[in-house]
């Protein structure tokens, strides 16, 4: 298993290091052999306002999975101390739902955004805007799985969004939370010539390029 432990804001000292070393291979005791990667991000944020400014973050990565954990708090060994309690409940919980394979929950979810119509104008007058700055880009393996699939990731990751290589269409999707509860599902909606899987062209199906480029943006409106 590979760690690899990083800062921002904050000098690695071998103290530091030895700690984040103990309490993650501690963490991760039972489940070595489910993990092939473990990325540790300490930061202190540089806001005085900020009474929680000592910021540990865990990722794991897994064959065919990420798992991820942060936790803030004013001191650094009580934010790890913290994060690396809350990584080993996620394996637990990742490793009982592997064994169990049994999903009621969230097949009942992926079978209500199934059932819910298709919205044709997402966008109105509404245009699409991009941020003027890229802050952050992370690269990650995309195997192929299902909507199912998909939303246990997402309770995994502690993030509100999770993309994925859908294993029926082979096309990238993105599910998400909701506000008002349940989850989300972004699927692209092409304009080309190409014939899609009832045999007709997307242009007879009244596709609309602004519709297939503001899809996210309009989920995220909604949520």
């Amino acid at each position: 298993m590979k760690l690899v432990i990083q800062g921002k804001n904050i000098e690695i000292t071998d103290a530091i290091n030895e700690y984040v070393t103990q309490k993650i291979e501690k963490a991760v005791n039972h489940f070595q052999h489910l993990i092939t990667e473990v990325d540790v991000s300490l930061s202190v944020a540089r806001n005085p306002r900020i009474t929680s400014s000592q910021t540990a973050e865990v990722t794991l990565y897994l064959n065919g999975a990420v798992i991820r954990a942060e936790e803030s708090s004013e001191n650094l060994y009580a934010s790890i101390d913290l994060v690396a309690d809350k990584i080993t409940r996620k394996l637990r919980k990742y490793k009982e739902k592997r064994q169990e394979k049994q999903h009621t929950a969230i097949s009942k979810s992926a079978e209500a955004l199934a059932d819910r119509p298709l919205v044709e104008d997402l966008v109105r007058d509404r245009e699409p805007q991009l941020p003027t700055q890229v802050l952050r880009t992370k690269y990650f393996a995309m195997p192929p799985m299902s909507v199912q699939e998909a939303l246990e990731q997402l309770e995994l990751i502690d993030h509100d969004f999770y993309m994925f290589l859908n294993s029926e269409t082979n096309e990238i999707n993105v599910v998400y939370e909701r506000n008002h509860g349940g989850y989300g599902l972004l699927q692209p909606r092409f304009v080309n010539n190409h014939k899609n899987g009832n045999g007709k062209s997307h242009h007879e199906n009244g596709t609309s390029k602004s519709s297939h480029e503001s899809v996210a943006d309009s989920a995220l409106k909604e949520h």
